[in-house]
């Protein structure tokens, strides 16, 4: 592959940005000054990752991307050692997030890592289900800790306790310590992360390489189908809006809940009532831990979850009432799904001829079947749970550092890397001790103003889907499987010019996400707030989606994303509900607006855009 994309040294900064880089690690932007470290860089592919990101990074809220790029490659490269895969590189470009994944360019090399990998892959393989279980504890500790945590203002005097009972230590070095935990509560919650994911993304390559492999050209839609019709805790949250919506028709309150309200007037109206009062302690019982997840990817401190703001899933419950009374049926079709399934497992295995040949076929999908629930379950656990009270506990600091003059608003403290803030409530903590007034109050004010200018020209610019030099071949998992990114796709987005030419086009090439073919009204998406716009019988367009947006699945007729692969949780989710999907066109919501008639094929990927909006 002769053509290139940018290269990411010629990416040219935003006028009034300069100096922005210091917003982010010093080792995030791309930088000439090694020669050597400047070389790799220009020689390798760097794509977006719009996938979790579809906005530039707030500094603080870099503390994810951080964290995974250290626990993603550790496994890939020290723990499994996959053999043709190392790590994922990162980099920054005007607050948005480009990775790279690294090869292992030896080919001798990658047969000495394949009886490691062997070794230790079949040893996780093997007992799976019950190191899974062990997982969900460690999960379990983890999140105990972290709601358990509590962040409150230092005191005018210590109190007499600390005295009489001879503690010795002080509100001010506990404020310290604690902010530590929260950092390390994160990074080891990231850690788990990835215990399980790297093998669950494996396994799904090998299978699609061994489906490829026994039936040649075989759809990757076809594939995926084979695994499809499993039961994973992500979805439980939409469930739980189903049973309540359900249960409210049954107690004949549903007119009550239908009325044009917000979420906590409608609770003091049903708490009027007796029926009213049981259907509550109903929604109770599935705001813990349900509820906890957040109404973006997670990865955000602005993004708010269903507990914090309840208006979402009382619309949601709203929209299931009616619907429920349409005759209507809601949920995932599963039944059918497994029917499915199965059937085209049998007849494509009925086609092998030799016993080699199905016992790879049945080695390869009993592995991806197998892996499949977690490869959604740990994004409930970690985007969502952990996540949405981490941010919880960051409001609290963010307050704390507020009321002490730091910031005229709490959300500015989100404008300052995580070191910066540990450096802030330092300074605020010895004001605090000597009695003097700290220089955070008149350092930071000025500090957050000219960043959040920098940050809203980010806001305005559209990051290049990718940047640097296609490898001769993508071999990293989560590459493939994820971000759907091949050497195919990178030749369509450089064939489509990723750099504006295109703009007219009327065809764009993504990956199938789920089988099917619909035809409708593009809505396209770039804000989770923009939800309520959607229309009955719409193409959902967007970067990504979150597995927040369930119950908007009932309204749509298909969905086209930018970024994702087969194994993203738009593909898995949509294939769950039975809905057509594209994935990874990667300039889908800039090529296409709001109002186009679209035509969506989820076997082919192509999008084929009838007629532009009036």
């Amino acid at each position: 592959m002769a053509k290139k994309f940018m290269d990411p040294h010629d990416v040219a900064t935003i006028p009034g940005t300069e100096g922005w880089e210091k917003m982010y690690p010093y080792q995030y932007p791309f930088s000439k000054d090694d020669p050597e470290r400047a070389a790799y860089e220009s020689s390798q592919i760097w794509f977006y990752d719009g996938l979790h990101y579809p906005i530039p990074h707030y500094p603080f809220d870099l503390i994810w991307d951080e964290a995974w790029s250290m626990a993603l490659s550790q496994y890939n490269t020290r723990h499994w050692l996959i053999p043709p895969a190392l790590g994922i590189d990162h980099r920054i470009v005007n607050g948005y997030v480009y990775i790279s994944p690294v090869g292992v360019p030896d080919p001798e090399e990658i047969g000495r890592r394949v009886p490691l990998f062997m070794e230790r892959a079949g040893f996780y393989f093997q007992n799976w289900d019950s190191l899974y279980e062990n997982w969900k504890k460690k999960m379990g500790l983890v999140i105990d800790k972290l709601a358990a945590m509590n962040f409150t203002d230092l005191p005018v005097m210590e109190d007499i306790s600390i005295i009489k009972e001879g503690i010795g230590i002080g509100s001010g070095y506990k404020l310290l310590k604690q902010w530590d935990e929260l950092i390390d509560l994160g990074l080891l919650c990231w850690q788990y992360h990835f215990e399980f994911l790297n093998l669950a993304y494996a396994a799904q390559v090998t299978f699609f390489a061994t489906g490829d492999q026994l039936f040649p050209g075989i759809p990757i839609a076809t594939l995926v189908k084979m695994s499809a019709g499993f039961d994973p805790i992500l979805f439980k949250p939409d469930a739980e809006l189903i049973r309540l919506a359900k249960f409210a028709i049954q107690l004949g309150i549903d007119d009550v809940i239908a009325k044009p309200l917000k979420a906590d007037e409608l609770m003091k109206e049903l708490e009027q009532h007796a029926t009213g009062k049981e259907w509550l302690a109903e929604l109770e019982k599935a705001r813990y831990p349900w509820f906890h997840i957040s109404t973006g990817t997670g990865w955000f401190h602005t993004e708010t979850s269903w507990n914090d703001n309840l208006n979402v899933p009382f619309n949601a419950i709203k929209t299931n009432i009616k619907t429920l009374k349409e005759g209507k049926e809601i949920g995932r079709p599963t039944a059918q799904i497994l029917e499915e399934r199965d059937r085209i497992a049998h007849e494509y295995r009925a086609l092998l001829k030799t016993d080699a040949d199905r016992d790879a076929f049945d080695q390869g999908l009993g592995l991806a079947r197998l892996v499949l629930p977690y490869a959604e379950d740990h994004n409930f656990y970690v985007e969502h749970w952990f996540h949405t009270l981490f941010w919880q506990k960051t409001h609290q600091v963010s307050k704390i550092l507020q009321r002490a003059g730091f910031f005229e608003n709490a959300e500015d403290m989100y404008y300052l890397k995580r070191d910066e803030i540990k450096a802030a409530l330092w300074d605020m903590i010895t004001g605090w001790t000597t009695g003097v007034k700290s220089r955070g109050q008149s350092y930071w004010p000025k500090e957050v103003a000219w960043r959040k200018g920098v940050y809203q020209k980010f806001k305005e610019w559209t990051p290049p889907a990718a940047l640097g030099t296609p490898p001769d071949v993508v071999t990293e998992p989560f590459t493939i499987a994820l971000w759907g990114i091949t050497n195919s796709t990178l030749t369509s987005w450089l064939s489509g010019g990723e750099e504006g030419g295109a703009t007219a086009a009327n065809e764009i090439q993504g990956s199938p996400g789920s089988s099917g073919v619909a035809e409708g009204k593009a809505r396209v998406l770039k804000e989770v707030e923009e939800l309520a716009d959607l229309q009955q019988g719409e193409i959902l367009v967007c970067k990504t989606t979150s597995p927040s947006w369930a119950p908007c699945f009932v309204t749509i007729a298909g969905a086209i994303t930018d970024v994702g692969g087969p194994m993203c949780h738009a593909a898995i989710v949509c294939r769950e509900y039975g809905l057509p999907t594209v994935v990874g066109t990667g300039k889908g919501t800039q090529l296409i607006k709001t109002g186009d008639l679209v035509r969506m094929d989820g076997d082919t990927g192509l999008v084929t855009i009838l007629e532009r909006a009036k």
